[in-house]
């Protein structure tokens, strides 16, 4: 048993199949508490805290749904009436009571004088001197938009967890919500593993590369709006790499590790968390990114990425994202619902592990969505990230041909 009591890595060669692996990690989430309030403005992508009410009635008045004639349905008499038009009402005035036998020029979102039940459209109306003639009869209350029909005064309009989108946002502004309580950010501090990194801008020298990882993990953990604490490169050495775990569990609600996970005699992250903490998962059913590493550096988790730029994309999408808006308080949907499309490839050589294919949703000629995909499997060509939006998945032990459906994961919902 690992030190927080869940059972302990699989054992030697075998592989943890995703859903398990999944929600391990997740049964581990311990939520932000710590409530803070902040102006609607800066409330983007925050994750609410407590419930909203509506301080008014939406709208506060019945209002006109379209430019045209506010009129009183019982004086429309005839299969086409002409009325004498008593006022004229632009949104942002307020006109006065209805005459009997009269209509009045109206505009949308105006207010419905008193005295009038619906709105005659533009459009069957024309202006004749002083008066209007209306040739085509709406049904009594066409175009009013009532009193209270969106929102009433104390109803609650957003719910906790809710990750505050631009259209939560306008909800809430159009009941006149200008402070919003919100949990605060989750703190992630990460670093990337590997002397043969090097910054870019720099010069590379033998052996070495740029270090991508950095950027990767960091735009991501800022799509998600997390408070990023980077730690930078850290040498290929234990005893380094012990000291970055520490300083990362000391400031962040959870450290990201990228490299280093895997097994060979440069790979010192998992001995190292082993030492500091407890290790509770290694090894996931999953292509690209099988060494997956989660545990926890005394009460701080921890998620150890791969090297290897699109094994981290991958398993970031699959496995940090959930665990991160979870962490954030999110209690709505935090595992993306895949959209179903024909596949425009073939794939004749089923795997044991299940395949994060880089895909590509297009529409064709007749305007059907197919799914097409980036010709390299390898784990070592970021091109295929930027060349997709969005990733298929593949079956374990499945065999597909041109026209099967297949489910794609579009990063529109994968990187928010």
């Amino acid at each position: 048993m690992s030190e927080c009591g869940c059972s302990s890595i699989a054992t030697p060669g075998s592989l943890k199949p995703i859903e398990e692996a999944r929600d391990l990690m997740l049964s581990h989430v311990k939520a932000i508490s710590e409530i803070e309030t902040v102006d609607i403005s800066d409330a983007l992508g925050r994750v609410l805290a407590e419930p909203l009410s509506s301080q008014v009635n939406v709208p506060p008045w019945d209002n006109s749904a379209m430019d045209g004639y506010a009129v009183n349905s019982a004086d429309l008499t005839a299969e086409e009436i002409k009325l004498p038009i008593s006022q004229r009402i632009p949104a942002g005035a307020a006109g006065t009571d209805l005459q009997q036998g009269t209509a009045a020029r109206i505009f949308t979102g105006a207010p419905v004088p008193p005295g009038a039940d619906t709105v005659v459209i533009q459009e069957v109306c024309r202006q004749e001197g002083g008066a209007v003639i209306i040739a085509e009869l709406p049904a009594a209350g066409a175009n009013v938009r009532k009193a209270g029909e969106d929102t009433r005064l104390g109803q609650e309009i957003l719910q906790p967890g809710t990750k505050l989108g631009p259209q939560h946002l306008g909800l809430a502004a159009s009941v006149g919500i200008a402070k919003i309580p919100v949990y605060r950010r989750l703190k992630v501090a990460l670093f990337s593993s590997g002397d043969e990194l090097v910054m870019p801008g720099g010069t590379l020298g033998p052996g070495q590369i740029f270090n991508s990882n950095q950027f990767t993990l960091t735009g991501l953990l800022e799509s998600l709006n997390c408070e990023v604490i980077n730690l930078g490169m850290v040498e290929d050495t234990f005893e380094a790499t012990c000291e970055a775990l520490k300083a990362g569990a000391e400031q962040a609600d959870l450290v990201l590790a990228s490299g280093g996970v895997s097994v060979g005699e440069e790979d010192h992250v998992k001995p190292a968390v082993e030492k500091l903490g407890s290790l509770d998962l290694w090894k996931i059913a999953i292509r690209p990114g099988k060494p997956v590493a989660f545990g926890h550096i005394g009460d701080t988790p921890f998620i150890g990425a791969p090297g290897n730029p699109v094994s981290l994309f991958v398993t970031f999408c699959v496995f940090a994202r959930p665990f991160i808006l979870k962490s954030q308080g999110v209690t709505g949907d935090i595992i993306p619902t895949p959209v179903r499309a024909p596949a425009d490839f073939e794939w004749p050589k089923p795997d044991k592990r299940r395949e994060f294919a880089r895909a590509r949703l297009d529409l064709d000629v007749d305007g059907q969505g197919k799914v097409s995909i980036f010709a390299s499997r390898s784990s070592g060509v970021l091109s295929s990230v930027a060349w997709a939006n969005g990733l298929a998945v593949i079956p374990e032990r499945q065999v597909l041909s041109k026209g099967d459906m297949v489910e794609f994961l579009p990063f529109s919902e994968l990187l928010s």
